[in-house]
């Protein structure tokens, strides 16, 4: 039995890196086990460092491996929901804001639709789409480099074009965050333009649901200001909650 749940493990974590999510439902049908015994392998695996939990599944942590756009729309996707909504309560009419990539940030936008005198400044596809057809907000686009895997402009134009512009509020979204080294990312690329969008905007909102705080997956981080606002889930334990207060961060529950 122990060889076997060893063998399941070591599966699941070859899955992990080679596909990026990895979801319970898949993971017991595919090794006609249980769903509970399938979490209890994730849990051993987390706590081994070689996965990181997610809604419903886990990533792979060794295997550097950044999920897609598409892998991401299906990992917590009810308290992204609920994130995107309370994010967008903030908004007045008459601002200009800068919505992020990423799908949280990306469902904040369809939230935004019916807005009036909104002027929305989008740094990734998911924003752009959710307000294609949304004909009463003005749309702008910052340009650049289009990374494929999280459907967001990088590079020297888009940094260009985020320095002749400010915002009212900007709404990013993170691969993960912690109260110590902030914003975590994929790329280098990636960190640097947060940096500048946060320099840009009057105020910052960081969503981020509960199961991205505290991990470390990558090596690129964009430090946090004082007076950031960060929107997660009723899932975040209080210890995560009070080390982002200690260090100056408001924290919003959905």
């Amino acid at each position: 039995m122990v060889r076997v749940s060893e063998a399941r493990r070591g599966e699941i974590v070859r899955l992990a890196k080679s596909g990026g999510l990895t979801s319970v439902e898949e993971l017991s049908a595919l090794f006609k086990v249980t769903a509970s015994t399938i979490r209890r392998d994730l849990d051993h695996l987390t706590k081994q460092g070689l996965l990181a939990r997610t809604y419903g599944g886990a990533i792979a942590i060794g295997g550097r491996h950044e999920a897609s756009v598409k892998q991401r729309s299906l990992e917590g996707y009810d308290a992204k929901r609920l994130i995107a909504a309370k994010a967008a309560e903030y908004i007045c009419p008459g601002e200009t804001v800068l919505l992020d990539a990423g799908t949280t940030v990306g469902a904040m936008a369809e939230f935004l639709r019916d807005a009036v005198d909104l002027t929305v400044i989008a740094a990734g596809l998911t924003a752009l789409e959710a307000l294609v057809d949304a004909d009463e907000v003005h749309v702008e686009c910052i340009g650049g480099t289009l990374r494929h895997l999280s459907q967001g402009f990088v590079g020297p134009l888009a940094e260009a074009s985020l320095r002749r512009v400010s915002f009212d509020r900007a709404f990013l979204g993170a691969d993960a965050v912690t109260a110590d080294f902030g914003i975590n990312e994929a790329g280098y690329e990636q960190t640097q333009l947060k940096e500048l969008m946060m320099e840009r905007a009057t105020k910052t909102y960081i969503l981020a649901h509960s199961a991205k705080l505290g991990q470390k997956p990558f090596h690129a981080w964009a430090p946090i200001p004082t007076g950031t606002t960060l929107i997660t889930d009723s899932d975040a334990a209080q210890g995560q909650i009070d080390a982002f207060e200690s260090r100056g961060v408001e924290v919003v529950i959905a």
